[in-house]
């Protein structure tokens, strides 16, 4: 990655690259239906110290898929507002069954380039 990434278009297969272990995706899934956790109960009972712990409850989960499980440094470091978007995007595909389709394109792409 020489060139910054200007677009969220440019960034997701970026992401996806970043992404390719299943259970690095798994913790981030799980990292991020806690946030939506936090998120519904400190609205719900008005807690609303739990909307500070939903980055360390996020972030967490989606660390240890980087530095442990897929040994790579995560994209929030460089693109903060990207990489949160895209993990939600990447969520929505796990919840659709759609995300491995994602990585496989991905690695098509990279085998026909």
């Amino acid at each position: 990655m020489a060139d910054r990434i200007q677009s969220f278009r440019e960034f997701w297969p970026f992401y996806v690259g970043e992404h390719t272990h299943p259970l690095n995706r798994r913790l981030h899934f799980a990292g991020t239906s806690l946030v939506i956790a936090l998120a519904i109960a400190a609205l719900a009972t008005q807690t609303w110290w739990l909307f500070a712990i939903m980055p360390v409850a996020g972030y967490g989960f989606a660390w240890v898929g980087h530095f442990i499980v897929q040994k790579n440094r995560p994209a929030t470091f460089q693109y903060p507002l990207y990489s949160l978007g895209a993990d939600f995007v990447m969520y929505g595909k796990m919840w659709a069954g759609a995300m491995d389709a994602e990585v496989e394109k991905l690695h098509s792409s990279k085998a026909a380039a």
